[in-house]
C-alpha cells in the first residue's frame, strides 16, 4: 500500500485519472481550464443567441435590401445587433480565456445597445420610424433582448475562468 501511495504522490495525474469523473479533476473531460460555459444551461443560452443571430440577420438583410431608404439608421442598427448576437454565440461556445473576454465584451455591447436604443426609441421616436431588434427594449421580441444580456452576464460571471499566477 505504501508503494501505491508514493507512486500517486509522485504522479498526481495518474491518481486523478484513476478516479475518472468521480474526482471532478479529469482535465480531458473539462479542458485545461475547466470551461463549462457551453454545458448545461449554457447550451440553452448559446441556442437562444444563435436564434437571435439568425433572426436579426434575416430581418436586417431583408430590410436593408428592400427598404433601406425608409430608415437607414434603424436597419443598420438591426444589422449591428445581428453581428453582436453572432459574436456572442460563437464566443460563448468556444473555450479559453480569450473567448471568455470576447463573450463578456459582446454581451456588454448588447446590454448597452438595448438600453441606449430602447431609451432613444421611446424619447426620440422620430429618429426610429421603424423598429429595430433593440427598439423599445426589444418589445417586438418579448423583451428577450433586454433579459438575455443580463442572463448572459450572470452566466459568464458564474463560469468565469480562474486566475492563474500569471493573470493575477
Amino acid at each position: 500500500m505504501e508503494e501505491a501511495r508514493n507512486v500517486n504522490d509522485q504522479h498526481p495525474q495518474s491518481a486523478d485519472a484513476s478516479l475518472g469523473d468521480q474526482g471532478g479533476t479529469n482535465t480531458a473531460r473539462t479542458g485545461a481550464k475547466g470551461n463549462t460555459r457551453n454545458t448545461g444551461p449554457g447550451r440553452l443560452l448559446i441556442a437562444v443567441y444563435a436564434v437571435f443571430a439568425i433572426s436579426a440577420t434575416a430581418r436586417a438583410g431583408y430590410q436593408i435590401l428592400t427598404k433601406f431608404s425608409d430608415a437607414p439608421v434603424a436597419y443598420l442598427l438591426s444589422a449591428f445587433a445581428a453581428l453582436v448576437y453572432a459574436v456572442a454565440t460563437v464566443s460563448l461556445a468556444k473555450a479559453g480565456s480569450t473567448w471568455f473576454k470576447v463573450s463578456v465584451a459582446a454581451v456588454l455591447v448588447e446590454l448597452v445597445g438595448v438600453v441606449v436604443v430602447g431609451s432613444l426609441s421611446i424619447f426620440d421616436s422620430v429618429a426610429f420610424p421603424h423598429e429595430t431588434v433593440w427598439s423599445l427594449f426589444g418589445r417586438g421580441y418579448g423583451f428577450i433582448p433586454l433579459i438575455l444580456p443580463v442572463l448572459g452576464l450572470v452566466w459568464l460571471y458564474r463560469r468565469r475562468p480562474s486566475l492563474g499566477k500569471a493573470d493575477r
